[in-house]
This record gives structure tokens, sequence and C-alpha cells, in this order.
């Protein structure tokens, strides 16, 4: 790298950051927070729990935000200052130490100009990830498979925490179903393009005469909902089966049906779980999937589909009575 495209480098950043400045308005988020410290320092805030926990949640992460646009703002404020200051004093050291990080600082403002554009209504949320494969047998059950671990492996390097909600796997390789939760910042905003239907060609390792095979697999993303959603489902709509979970766990397995499998018979939409031992604890993951999944959106459907901006109407108090009974 050279003066000129460092100096281009420095130009073009700048005008992203004031971008980024325009969207983000730390001054607002400034106010914000000194309002939030003001209502902590009341004692009528913390006699309402719920509302004081919502309090706290948006103001970390307006901190969190604020803290990430600071330091960026500040790392390329710095560079440029250094960077003239070298130029007049004929530092080729510090020049060169600059140059070479210059990627890394682009790639902050880059990091910093994603994360701006994830501002959707549910992109902060944590997401649930469900993988089905389609038809193809042993095929597509591998191509599930590898997504599964491929969506694990990108969690891990985003050091974001991944819990399994429901595994099933093939009778020869792969995956019949698995769902997992995600938890960190912006995951659903990060995940949400996933959601479809992925497909791979490839000489299938499973056939002896080395043909090449398409395989299919869905995959369904939803942001984690909170407990608090209003949902509106009649007791009709729901249909929820028990059964005995396969896979290891000896006797009680063959002896007990601790898997739930939850039907929302109006969309088609089912979800299962069979992770642990206890049905109860079954039903309740199961129905926190359900949850997210109704009220998401476009949801991608296993057995049918919506338009494109239809929402589910969801009621709490009827689900509820559905998940407890």
């Amino acid at each position: 790298m050279d003066h000129y495209e460092y100096t281009e480098l420095l130009k073009t950043l700048t005008t992203k950051m004031q971008n980024v400045t325009d969207v983000v308005r730390p001054d607002i988020i400034n106010a914000r927070l000194k309002e939030i410290e003001e209502l902590e320092n009341s004692s009528e805030f913390w006699n309402d729990a719920a509302a004081a926990g919502i309090v706290q949640k948006e103001k970390t992460q307006a901190e969190r935000r604020l803290a990430k646009y600071s330091k960026t703002f500040n790392t390329l404020g710095d560079a440029r200052d250094i960077y003239e200051m070298a130029k007049e004093e004929g530092d080729d050291e510090t020049i060169e130490s600059l140059f070479a990080d210059a990627e890394k600082l682009e790639n902050q403002v880059k990091s910093m100009e994603i994360e701006v554009l994830l501002s959707g209504e549910h992109d902060s949320h944590n997401a649930i990830l469900t993988i089905h494969p389609g038809a193809g047998g042993t095929e597509s059950q591998d191509w599930a498979s590898i997504l599964l671990r491929m969506y694990t492996r990108w969690a891990e390097r985003h050091d974001f925490t991944v819990e399994m909600l429901d595994y099933q796997p093939g009778e020869e390789a792969g995956i019949k179903d698995a769902s997992l939760l995600i938890k960190g910042v912006n995951v659903y905003g990060y995940l949400k393009v996933e959601n479809g239907i992925h497909r791979l060609v490839r000489i299938s390792p499973f056939d002896s005469a080395a043909k090449r095979h398409t395989s299919f697999t869905s995959v369904t993303v939803s942001p984690e909902i909170d407990d608090d959603i209003e949902i509106e489902i009649e007791d009709k709509d729901i249909r929820l089966d028990t059964y005995r979970a396969s896979g290891a766990g000896g006797q009680h397995v063959n002896k007990t049906e601790s898997a739930i499998r939850i039907t929302h018979i109006p969309t088609g939409i089912v979800v299962q779980c069979q992770n642990d031992r206890s049905q109860h604890k079954n039903k309740a993951t199961a129905c926190r999937k359900k949850r997210n999944r109704l009220g998401t959106p476009n949801p991608l459907l296993r057995h049918g589909s919506v338009s494109a901006n239809q929402r589910q109407p969801l009621g709490r108090s009827v689900f509820k009575h559905q998940c407890d009974s």
C-alpha cells in the first residue's frame, strides 16, 4: 500500500463513518441513557420488576451500541491524525505501521456499518434455527448434517452460544431433524437471510456408481420472542402428540413417551422436541419454538406457505393453556 491508496481509504472510511453516525445518532443515545439513569435513581422504578427489566435491557443494548460506535469512531480519527503527523515529521516507521493496520481498520468500520443495517424489529434477538432434510434419503440427511456443522462452527467463531433443542440422527448417516438456539447480539439479524431451501449438487459418497446427486434441505430461522408476546390460538387449531424418543437412552427411552410434537393445523407448522427425558421440559421447549415460529412474519412452513406480509395472530392465554395442560 502507498500514500495514495491509504489516503483514499481514509476518505472512504470517513464517509462511511459519517453515514453510520447519522443512523446511530450518539447524541440521542446519550440523552436516553441519562433519562434511564434518572429513572433508576427513583425508588418507584424498581417496584415494577417487569418494566424495570425491559428498561434495563434497553440500557444494555444502547450502551453496547454506543461503546462499539465510539471505539470505531475514535480508532478512525486517531488513524487520520497519526498519519498526518507522521507525514509532516517524515516518520516512515509509523506510516508503515498504519499501512499494515489498514485492513484491520477497514474491517472494523465495515463491521460497524453492518451492525447499523441490522436495525429490524427482531434483528437483535437470539435465533432458533431448524434444519430439515428434503426428499433424497441418506444423501439429503448428510447434507443437513453438513449445514448443521456449518452453522455451529459459524456461531462458535463469533463467540455465540449454541444450545441444541432437538436432534434426530439419520439411520445411516446425517440427521433427520435438528433445532438450535443460538444466543448472542444480532444473531437473528445475521441468520435471517439463511431462511429457505438449500441445495447441494455433488458426486454422492453413498453411491457406489459415483453418480451426481442433488439434495435439498430446508432451513427455518425465527427470532426468540419474549414470553410476554400476546397470542390468540384456538384449542382446535393445535394438535399435541407424544411419542417415544429415538436414539440412545436405555430403558427410559423405551418405556416412556417423553418426546413432544406440536402441530399448528391452519399453517401446517410442526415443532418437536425429544432432547430431555422429562416430557414437561420437552413440552416447554416445543411451546417456545412454536410461539417463535408463529410470532414471526413470513415463517417458512414445512407443509404450506403464507402470503408475503402475513403475520399469524397469536394469543398468549389459549396457547399457554395448551402448553400447561
